[in-house]
């Protein structure tokens, strides 16, 4: 047996009909040199052709595997043509139709069957506090829609488009070629046409015979509390019009958040830097802190430092689309007094002298330890 069929397809030598087509389908996909640029891609692309003409015939499988060939009077079994793809061979159950429609993806699609339209993104600013709280909004979008004037024929009202007389309404044109695997027929996309199998000779004046005109579209919009820069809200069906009756796209709007001169975020805990005095810093107090929902009191403790961070429960973001809420992060930021007059900087000194903090003192200390410093003592 000078070839094998079976191990060319991959199959087993009981492999039945459906199993040895299946493989014929993978391997012609995988080696068709359309395809499969390699230089042996066009040698193995014949050599399953001729073991799938062979093995798909029940009587030339007999031959095949009783004396080795399809024909035990043949010279081998897939001589002329691979086996029934040259050129004056009968039709099969599996041709270069077939092959073609696998490789570039459906050239028959039916080009007046309905597509669904396209998405659109709009990007939207709103409030710092829309983002927390949410919001109900109106907003209006610019979109393409079905022209109003001829109904979407693109047609001047009272005519209608015609059936184009290249492709007979297929919205398609085809060429054959013969090749030395057989004959070929190509389709692709009317150009008379555009694909759209119809003519319009008196065009619409609203759209031009694009059956589609731009307008600005208002939508209500709800914002859901929580929501976070970079986000996007989904609205079904109001993206672009389907094409030949199909379903509209759908709308996506971005979200932009506006900051805010005195609350930061941060997930969903809410950041604030609270200025306070140096005698409140010292001494301690309690005071009134703003918040998202109104005004809170905390309590600072004597010798409070700057940076010190304080924390108020559950007045922080709603979390979105979930239960609860962040928190609200208070950073202290101890203010030091300017503009002193004479009896408050004589305070000043006889609190630090009483406190140890002799300024004078304090500035050698520091110079001689930063001499010491760069001098490497």
């Amino acid at each position: 047996m000078s070839k094998d069929y079976y191990e060319a397809l991959g199959v087993a030598r009981d492999a039945s009909s459906e199993d040895i087509r299946k493989a014929y389908r993978k391997m012609a996909r995988q080696y068709h040199p359309d395809v499969n640029k390699s230089p042996d891609a066009e040698q193995k692309f014949k050599e399953v052709t001729e073991a799938y003409e062979v093995l798909r015939d029940p009587q030339k499988k007999a031959n095949y595997d009783r004396f080795g060939s399809a024909d035990p009077g043949a010279a081998g079994a897939g001589a002329g043509g691979f086996g029934g793809f040259g050129p004056g061979a009968g039709a099969s159950d599996f041709g270069f139709g077939d092959i073609f429609d696998m490789f570039f993806g459906g050239g028959r699609r039916n080009p007046h069957a309905p597509r669904q339209g396209a998405d659109l993104e709009y990007r939207l600013t709103i409030d710092f506090k829309d983002a927390v709280f949410g919001r109900e909004m109106d907003i209006s979008i610019p979109r393409t829609e079905t022209c109003g004037n001829c109904h979407g024929s693109g047609a001047k009202p009272g005519t209608h488009p015609e059936t184009c007389p290249r492709c007979q309404g297929t919205g398609q044109s085809e060429t054959v070629q013969n090749t030395p695997f057989g004959r070929i027929v190509n389709k692709r996309v009317c150009q008379d046409c555009s694909g759209r199998g119809k003519i319009i000779k008196e065009k619409c004046e609203e759209c031009s015979g694009s059956g589609q005109v731009k307008k600005r579209r208002k939508i209500h919009i709800n914002i859901p509390s929580g929501i976070d820069e970079g986000k996007q809200l989904r609205v079904s069906g109001e993206g672009e019009p389907g094409l030949n009756g199909g379903p509209p796209g759908d709308l996506y709007i971005t979200i932009k958040v506006r900051s805010h001169d005195f609350f930061k975020r941060q997930g969903d805990d809410i950041v604030c830097e609270l200025p306070i005095t140096f005698v409140q810093a010292a001494l301690g107090d309690e005071i009134v802190v703003p918040t998202l929902k109104g005004r809170a009191k905390i309590k600072i403790p004597a010798g409070t430092q700057t940076g010190a961070e304080f924390r108020l429960r559950g007045k922080g973001v709603p979390r979105l689309y979930g239960r609860g809420h962040g928190d609200q992060q208070i950073r202290v930021r101890v203010v030091t007094p300017t503009g002193l007059s004479e009896e408050q900087k004589r305070l000043l000194r006889e609190f630090g002298n009483l406190s140890g903090d002799y300024i004078s003192e304090q500035n050698s200390s520091f110079f001689d330890k930063m001499k010491r410093a760069f001098t490497g003592d």
